[in-house]
């Protein structure tokens, strides 16, 4: 089993911004199980579904969008893994990077948190920086704004469309380290 986590804030008032793409992948991967909406557990919303592929064996997943806000998402984790026992090697962790270009996808097995701060306390909780996280990039904020603005503003007309398709491919990263490990993953989507 795997344990596939997604970050986040929670609330209308999030929805489709920079900060949230870890929430929109993780619902891109339920509406691909047809999963209905999760059950409330471990301070967040969790997922236990079957991910699918033609001609492959199912893979049992945890899909969790912690509801701690993104700055405290390590308790989420902590809770559903230990509960689950499973280790740190069956974690994959999503994020918004805006070090990244819009829409680019880096994968990493282990590694600093980039300043991003929802996986600045999953490695602070969890004791190690060795898990495996997928980096969405959201871009840089203009010069005008500030970091934390940027990150909780709406995507522009000029980002919608091809955040959209980032999503369906980080969902697709996904479920390739599910099944073929982190060094596919990292070879096919970086």
């Amino acid at each position: 089993m795997k344990l596939i986590v997604g970050l986040g804030n929670p609330g209308r008032k999030y929805e489709g911004t920079r900060h949230n793409v870890g929430f929109d992948v993780i619902a891109e991967l339920v509406r691909r199980c047809g999963a209905g909406p999760g059950k409330t557990a471990f301070q967040g919303e969790l997922n236990d579904v079957k991910l699918s592929r033609p001609g492959m064996a199912d893979e049992r997943a945890l899909l969790l969008r912690p509801h701690t806000f993104m700055n405290l998402s390590g308790s989420s984790v902590v809770g559903v893994r230990d509960f689950y026992k499973l280790t740190n090697a069956d974690l994959l962790v999503v994020c918004d990077d805006l070090n990244l270009p819009v829409g680019k996808l880096r994968t990493r097995a282990k590694g600093s948190s980039g300043g991003q701060k929802g996986l600045e306390d999953c490695i602070r909780r969890l004791g190690s920086d060795e898990f495996v996280r997928l980096r969405v990039g959201i871009g840089s904020p203009p010069e005008y704004m500030e970091g934390a603005d940027y990150v909780l503003a709406k995507y522009g007309k000029e980002d919608r469309e091809e955040m959209g398709i980032a999503v369906v491919r980080a969902a697709d990263a996904v479920e390739v380290w599910v099944r073929e490990g982190v060094a596919v993953c990292m070879n096919r989507y970086n």
